[in-house]
């Protein structure tokens, strides 16, 4: 009677000799289609009645064949690309990772080998329009690209999801349409992004943002499906206003940059003139507060010489006076022509011009 150690090896003809899996250039060779043939026809005699019987071994050899192909049926490959997922009577299993395996041969246990690898793009608000096998052009899904911006204007949208599958299993059992559920999550990922911008950013600076967004929302809704599907990319291919106010919307955003070429150019003025009024307006003030210091700095001086002046006179009144009315009259005669004569000089000649002579003397 045959082992029961035979058969924990897996297959139906028990160890190869030597022990392990037979795997490997260096292992262990695996068992010969002769030595599996006749342990499994001594394990058939035993229970036959009489023993060996020469009549039944053309019937036991065409058994033992067709056991030993239905048993090597169970071998299957998963390529570098592929997941294996393993089902028993219809039912998910377990999932295999590239190479060779085993499972219970059919009808009992089957094996898909979806690719894993691939990377599956899915385009929403447009449709790729092909002739004769080609792509001539492009055609829009309004009801897929029109979407409401956060501050009420209509934007055009049209972008691509690129996924891959993550996990097998889940990708073919999890859910019933994977496609369409990817289609589902990425609109509805989108229209909430664009819900929360502002158009000028959508069309201008703000792709990059809505891209990465979207991505986290749609790869956060299939997380939550246990769809077993990874989000690599979200790429935004279109963003603009709508087709039928675009021409106006053009002329809009025309008129928005003279205006701000305007301004730009009123800033540039307001900068070269301001600092130079300021600059003006720092000088007057500096030449008037010189101007006070000087007058307030005379007036003071004019009041000591005053005081000083007062104090002498209090002193010597007379001589006081008399340096006064002289030092008055040097400043009222400065400018006038005059000739000063000595009453004790004798007098003049009555007719002798004597300004002119003085005039001649001077030049």
């Amino acid at each position: 009677m045959a082992n029961d150690n035979d058969f924990k090896s897996g297959s139906p003809w028990g160890s190869p000799p030597g022990g392990g899996n037979g795997s490997g250039r260096g292992g262990p060779r695996p068992p010969s289609i002769d030595e599996v043939i006749e342990k499994i026809q001594k394990l058939i005699n035993n229970f036959l009645p009489g023993g060996k019987s020469s009549g039944s071994k053309p019937i036991i050899f065409g058994l033992i064949l067709l056991v030993v192909v239905w048993a090597f049926s169970g071998l299957y490959r998963v390529l570098p690309d592929e997941q294996g997922v393993v089902l028993r009577f219809g039912k998910f299993i377990s999932t295999t990772q590239p190479g060779l395996n085993y499972h219970i041969p059919y009808p009992v246990e089957t094996v898909l080998t979806p690719k894993v690898t691939k990377v599956n793009r899915l385009d929403i608000g447009f449709r790729s329009v092909s002739d004769s096998g080609r792509t001539s052009g492009i055609g829009d899904v309004p009801e897929e690209s029109l979407m409401l911006t956060g501050d009420e204007n209509i934007a055009n949208i049209d972008f691509s999801v690129f996924w891959v599958i993550k996990d097998a299993g889940k990708f073919l059992f999890e859910i019933q349409s994977p496609v369409e559920t990817v289609k589902a999550a990425a609109e509805t990922a989108m229209r909430e992004v664009i819900a929360k911008s502002r158009l000028q950013s959508i069309l201008t600076e703000g792709r990059s943002r809505i891209e990465i967004e979207t991505q986290e929302i749609i790869q956060s809704i299939l997380d939550e499906y246990e769809s077993g599907i990874q989000v690599t990319q979200v790429q935004t291919q279109k963003a603009d206003p709508p087709d039928q106010v675009i021409d106006a919307f053009r002329d809009v955003q025309a008129a928005r940059a003279d205006m701000e070429r305007s301004k730009n150019e009123a800033e540039g003025y307001a900068n070269d003139v301001i600092p130079r009024a300021r600059g003006d307006a720092a000088k007057i003030l500096q030449e008037a507060e010189a101007y006070k210091q000087q007058v307030v700095a005379a007036a003071e001086g004019e009041a000591s010489r005053f005081i000083a002046i007062y104090n002498e006179y209090a002193k010597a009144k007379k001589v006081t006076q008399e340096r006064m009315y002289l030092e008055t009259m040097e400043k009222v005669l400065a400018d006038i022509n005059k000739v000063i004569i000595d009453q004790k000089a004798g007098g003049v000649v009555p007719y002798l011009p004597l300004p002119e002579l003085s005039k001649k003397v001077t030049n």
